[in-house]
């Protein structure tokens, strides 16, 4: 049944010359507002624009937001994200209501897609804002386009004018199933032809609510690939012009209401806030001064201190005139607020203690050890020295490796942890969302320093995975589900060592069941070179599948009786822009040989990571797995961000395919990069400011 007026479809409309006058008259006004907010608003699909176009504004540098739209038959779940200035890049899935997917049983037909826009050029005095956009330029590409947005304010108005194809074009573009297909670049000349002019005004006379109207070029009808088209838009649409109003009842939530092709009413609720920022602020009190100065010995006074600070495994050790302090940070997220901590509790030091050597260790492993003076920690705790002057003062040195025969006080041989854990499956024929939600728990001995016996359960009382698909051709992960589909699995029982010596040169062996599906043995070396810029290292295994039912025994009837890895591994560190760039290159767990490329961003504490693995297939034998190139992205986020106090806690949620098997390796417990992690000069110098925190 049509549920759109039919229209004749008298071709292609025209810009209307408002729009165009508009925005060439804006060129020659100057804004007394050149920037983008507060027109930074959501479009239906979740990318900054106004309701079906976008602009060429983009959300605030280290800010995100989430989001749910709803204009039929259409609806939007998005979230939109920038990690870098001018850059924005936003996933999203799509619901199409009441058309069916290709499997009945999986309800309303959905699409998942992922945008990036880049603001090549920011509004100036003279000049507009300029954006460079692609929508859904990988995979089924249902709703894609290419284009060029720009945008100029004459406050409180915002002018935008776009051109873009695809979605916006001419006619539908065709799938990408492996890769990323941009026609702007591959076909400039056809990009233009199929090319369409879009445009909209914003009117904002205040920060908390907005007018909008946009003209939309989409010729829904013409979208043959668009599931909605046969259903929805047989004929062309009522009206291309869109009307809208936006409100903002709190800071960080923003509604939308807005009447659109003529004759559907859309609405669309998003929340947007700023990376890392705690909601609620951070308190973690001193020791007090009554217990500094406290009479009795100086060690016993700051081992006490110290504990109470939050720290373990402490050692104090005064010889003639040095004081030597080593302890476990168990805390603090960032290893300098760990040792401006220890400064603060430094302040009422004996006279006759010149030197002050302070150690951050980690399961008896030194980390780094600051080097100072009384004289130096007094002047920086009443504020006569900044951090910078402070630590110019200071010496790093991050080649110590502690002494193996010297055990601290109040050394913790057990430590357990337990976090909720949610986990989603998307996009498999049995259903578009499958879930499990529950917790996992562990159990760490630390018996002598380096060394860890781990246990690891699972528990997911809510838990509706399952697949109709069969395992693949060469299965290292596309029976995963086997192992998820449990309630309670024991999701690691292993022993895992690490050694450090004293030029940086990192060890790593670890033995037994070393994940949900592989046991066996585990390794690893790693260096950090050029303070910290360069880590380099070796890794590889050699695993055994394990029985998804039977937490102890192996599979018997596996394709392969043993599988094995072995990499070279490289990152460098960009602490200027708080990026790390990963590499790992050389046999992944199905034996195909490729390489995989990790970009790390690490904003306020929150990392994001997303990977991308080429690797030669033609071992295996299937269509699903042949060509397939592994991706994803992780979000990584601190507790201490919603509890008012420091924490090492983090969560992790990962969001990729599981049933593909080129480019996989095994799920480490961790690997020694991420135990160096920010522990080298570089980053000590970038996180210096948090020792006065």
């Amino acid at each position: 049944m049509n549920h759109n007026p039919s229209l004749p479809d008298r071709g292609i409309p025209l810009l209307p010359g408002a729009f165009c006058i508009a925005f060439l008259l804006s060129l020659f006004v100057l804004s007394a507002r050149a920037e983008d907010t507060p027109f930074t608003f959501p479009s239906n699909w979740g990318g900054t624009g106004l309701m079906e176009i976008p602009t060429a504004r983009v959300i605030r540098e280290n800010s995100y937001r989430l989001g749910f739209s709803q204009i039929k038959p259409y609806r939007h779940y998005y979230g939109t994200i920038s990690p870098f200035r001018g850059l924005e890049v936003g996933l999203r899935i799509m619901e199409v209501r009441e058309v069916p997917a290709f499997d009945p049983q999986s309800g309303d037909f959905r699409d998942k897609a992922f945008d990036l826009k880049y603001q090549f050029l920011p509004e100036g005095k003279y000049v507009p804002a300029m954006a460079v956009g692609f929508m859904d330029p990988h995979g089924t590409r249902l709703y894609p386009s290419q284009y060029l947005a720009v945008s100029k304010q004459i406050y409180p108005f915002d002018i935008t004018v776009g051109f873009g194809n695809g979605r916006f074009g001419k006619r539908p573009l065709p799938e990408k199933d492996e890769g990323i297909e941009l026609e702007m670049f591959s076909d400039p000349e056809e990009w233009f032809r199929d090319s369409q002019f879009f445009g909209g005004i914003q009117f904002a006379p205040s920060d908390d609510f907005a007018l909008m109207i946009e003209y939309s070029p989409v010729h829904y009808h013409r979208q043959v690939r668009d599931p909605a088209r046969d259903i929805f838009f047989q004929g062309p649409v009522a009206s291309r012009y869109n009307f809208g109003f936006r409100y903002k009842p709190f800071k960080s939530v923003e509604v939308d209401v807005s009447y659109q092709r003529g004759h559907e009413i859309g609405i669309n609720l998003s929340f947007a806030y700023d990376i890392g920022n705690p909601l609620v602020p951070l308190y973690d009190p001193l020791p007090g001064e009554r217990l500094l100065s406290a009479e009795g010995p100086l060690a016993e006074t700051l081992t006490n201190a110290l504990l109470i600070a939050g720290f373990s495994d402490i050692l104090v050790i005064t010889g003639g005139d040095a004081l030597w302090i080593t302890a476990q940070n168990d805390r603090y997220y960032y290893s300098t607020r760990a040792a401006g901590i220890i400064l603060k509790s430094l302040r009422s030091l004996p006279e006759y203690i010149k030197k002050v050597h302070i150690v951050l260790t980690e399961n008896g492993i030194a980390h780094y050890e600051l080097i100072t003076s009384r004289e130096d920690i007094a002047g920086f705790v009443s504020g006569e020295l900044t951090v910078s002057e402070f630590l110019s003062l200071s010496q790093i040195n991050t080649g110590i490796a502690g002494d193996k025969n010297v055990k601290g006080r109040h050394t913790r041989v057990f430590r357990y942890g337990i976090k909720p854990s949610f986990e989603t499956f998307l996009n498999d024929p049995s259903g578009f969302f499958k879930y499990r939600l529950g917790v996992s728990g562990w159990l760490g001995y630390y018996p002598w320093k380096g060394g860890t016996f781990i246990a690891g359960i699972e528990g997911y009382p809510v838990n509706n995975i399952s697949s109709v698909n069969e395992p693949l051709s060469l299965p290292v992960r596309s029976d995963i589900v086997l192992y998820k589909r449990e309630r309670v699995a024991l999701g690691r029982l292993m022993f895992d060592q690490i050694y450090k010596s004293p030029r940086e040169l990192y060890g790593k062996i670890s033995a037994g069941y070393l994940e949900i599906q592989y046991a066996g043995l585990d390794g690893e070396i790693a260096k950090p070179i050029i303070d910290g810029r360069i880590l380099i290292g070796l890794s590889g295994s050699i695993v055994k599948k394990r029985d998804p039912e039977h937490p102890f025994s192996f599979s018997s009837d596996d394709a392969e009786d043993f599988y094995s890895t072995a990499f070279i591994n490289a990152r460098l560190n960009i602490p200027e822009i708080n990026i790390s760039l990963d590499m790992k290159a050389g046999r992944f767990l199905a034996g195909d040989e490729g390489v995989r490329f990790t970009v790390l961003k690490f904003i306020h504490g929150v990392i994001l990571r997303a990977w991308y693995t080429v690797t030669d297939t033609s071992d295996f034998t299937d269509e699903f797995n042949k060509g397939y190139h592994d991706k994803g992205i992780s979000i990584t986020i601190p507790l201490r961000l919603f509890i008012g106090a420091d924490s090492r806690t983090a969560y992790t949620y990962t969001l990729t395919p599981w049933t593909r098997d080129p480019g996989q390796d095994i799920a480490h417990y961790e690997t020694l990069f991420d135990f160096i992690g920010r522990n080298t000069r570089i980053y000590i110098n970038k996180d210096r400011e948090m020792i006065n925190r």
